[in-house]
């Protein structure tokens, strides 16, 4: 078996959650310390997360209060677009854990001394969640839209977001470049056809959720995404279907605990939870794969043409040849489509 066999993950796959946009939210709750101890003092830790697992870390962190560890740890949150959230914590942005989307917003801030260097050396590499890019279409799939080149067809509406904004979009670029290039081999044919793609992106929201919205709002005709948001639509009553394409990436999504989080504790206890098979289940029912192996259920489809990150050279090559925004594939795209490839702080 193969390394991307063996992030493949067996766990349920059913999502029952409500559409949310970002938002910042308090979530409080009562009673332990780290350690267990009922006795100890309330402490208040800020989770700084990208969009779409908001209503799943609302049920985790119900889930946490409910333990020994979490009786006295209260919580603030803040969801946005995983770029945007992560310059906001560099730029001064509160937060004890941050949960991302990608690993390049985590490096940011190991770079700007907030997070630090061995935040990925744990058995999981830094990783909470894992997922697919997909296809979605709506309801009964009446433009017969299954496969990259589907999205590059005449009269085709495709909605993904601004990849200078959000971390789900560069999965959504990465996964129809990955297979157009065969694994990166060929970039001239990747390149040539995200610049197809993004004739047919009529618009180019800040988040993943975002994106979503605006599908489910009646705009387009397809959208890329996170499996987990597919059937986050789905479980919603949202008309939507979807397709894992045969050739797809791997997506992977990270956590870390800053250096200046006032309570560590407290914020390790509450990562070990999210590890925890409890946690994980909560995770799986959200509709993400689990980086814990063992939680149960039905398996998610295996895409048997399954890629990850490393196949196309690593997040430094990716960032430098697809996503710099001064020269770069998709800033060339951008800019001869008129859309900003600045991405500032909200």
């Amino acid at each position: 078996m193969d390394a991307v066999q063996l992030k493949i993950r067996t766990v349920t796959a059913v999502a029952s959650l409500v559409l949310a946009g970002p938002v910042l939210a308090a979530c409080a709750g009562t009673a332990s310390s780290a350690s267990g101890d009922s006795g100890g003092a309330a402490v208040t830790l800020s989770l700084v997360a990208y969009s779409t697992p908001q209503a799943a870390y609302e049920k985790l962190i119900a889930a946490f209060q409910k333990t020994g560890a979490g009786k006295n740890v209260k919580f603030t949150q803040s969801y946005g677009a995983s770029g945007d959230q992560s310059r906001a914590v560099a730029a001064g942005l509160r937060a004890d854990i941050v949960a991302l989307s990608l690993e390049p917003d985590v490096t940011r801030l190991v770079t700007a001394g907030l997070v630090d260097e061995g935040w990925n050396s744990d058995q999981y590499h830094g990783m909470i969640t894992d997922s697919v890019a997909v296809i979605g279409t709506r309801k009964g799939n009446p433009k017969n839209v299954t496969t990259w080149d589907d999205l590059t067809r005449p009269g085709v509406q495709v909605l993904t977001p601004n990849p200078f904004t959000s971390g789900g979009a560069k999965w959504n670029i990465l996964a129809g470049y990955g297979a157009k290039s065969h694994k990166g081999s060929d970039p001239a044919a990747g390149a040539a056809y995200l610049q197809a793609l993004f004739k047919n992106v009529p618009v180019q929201d800040s988040s993943g959720r975002a994106s979503l919205q605006t599908f489910t709002g009646g705009k387009g005709d397809a959208f890329i995404s996170y499996e987990n948001e597919a059937l986050f639509a789905q479980k919603n009553g949202q008309a939507v279907d979807y397709t894992v394409p045969d050739s797809t990436i791997l997506i992977e999504n990270p956590i870390a605990i800053t250096r200046n989080s006032a309570h560590p504790a407290e914020a390790k206890a509450f990562l070990d939870f999210l590890h925890s098979p409890d946690g994980q289940k909560i995770y799986a029912g959200s509709g993400y794969r689990p980086v814990v192996q063992g939680v149960g259920g039905p398996a998610f489809p295996d895409p048997p043409q399954l890629f990850t990150i490393g196949d196309l050279g690593g997040w430094s090559k990716v960032n430098k040849e697809l996503f710099d925004p001064g020269q770069s594939v998709m800033a060339a795209i951008e800019q001869s489509l008129g859309v900003s490839t600045s991405a500032k702080p909200k």
